[in-house]
């Protein structure tokens, strides 16, 4: 167990420190962060609908989006060179390369959501710092959830020729249960309301996060088998 986690936090810091020297999916991540932010606040008619009513799907359509392009990448820059044959011939578990994925991509996916919630308040203007811990809370536990399930299915069409939409199309059905319930649990944090009136969704994303894990772990060999 300490080999194979020794040599899971070694490819996520491979893959967080290529991904710091280049920047590139980090920059294109946050900058569609800042436009689907804009966009929908802009698109709103602030007489007919209030903020707080928008702010929750607002924010899960950037998180969820903004993500992708981060779980795109998370096998690319092994399929370049085939440098994924070389670490499949390291003497690692697999289930280790499958954690230090999983590792790196939630890092990144944090990195945007941390810099995407004070915008998301800057524009929508919600009273969100006193509710902060429970709203981290939940975000921790949806992006838990799609990001195992985006590293699976990143590996699964990282060799096909369309792999940048591919991923897209596979990931967005997984995607709806655990991001209908952040949206409902966000909404009534958002709204003052206790949190255990959502204490059903906080289950809910709790049990996709197990079995989601559980799934992946399991079937990621068969994927680079294939």
């Amino acid at each position: 167990m300490g080999e194979m986690l020794r040599a899971a936090m070694a490819i996520a810091v491979k893959d967080l420190a290529v991904e710091w020297r280049t920047k590139t999916a980090l920059v294109s991540s946050l900058a569609f962060a800042v436009l689907v932010l804009a966009v929908l606040f802009f698109a709103r008619d602030p007489t007919a609908v209030s903020a707080v009513d928008v702010a929750p799907g607002a924010l899960w359509v950037t998180f969820t989006f903004a993500a992708m392009i981060g779980l795109n990448r998370a096998f690319l820059m092994e399929r370049e060179n085939r440098a994924l044959d070389g670490i499949l011939l390291a003497p690692v578990p697999r289930t280790a390369l499958f954690l230090g994925k999983v590792a790196a991509n939630l890092a990144f996916v944090a990195a945007v959501e941390v810099v995407s919630v004070p915008l998301f308040v800057l524009f929508y203007d919600v009273p969100l710092w006193d509710r902060l811990p429970a709203l981290a809370l939940v975000i921790g536990t949806a992006t838990f959830a799609f990001v195992v399930v985006g590293t699976l299915l990143s590996s699964m069409v990282v060799r096909t020729r369309f792999s940048e939409i591919m991923l897209p199309l596979l990931l967005l059905p997984f995607l709806v249960p655990p991001v209908v319930g952040a949206v409902q649990v966000t909404a009534r944090i958002l709204a003052g309301r206790p949190l255990s009136e959502a204490a059903g969704w906080l289950r809910l994303l709790l049990a996709f996060d197990i079995v989601f894990f559980a799934i992946s772990t399991l079937l990621f060999t068969a994927t680079l088998d294939e």
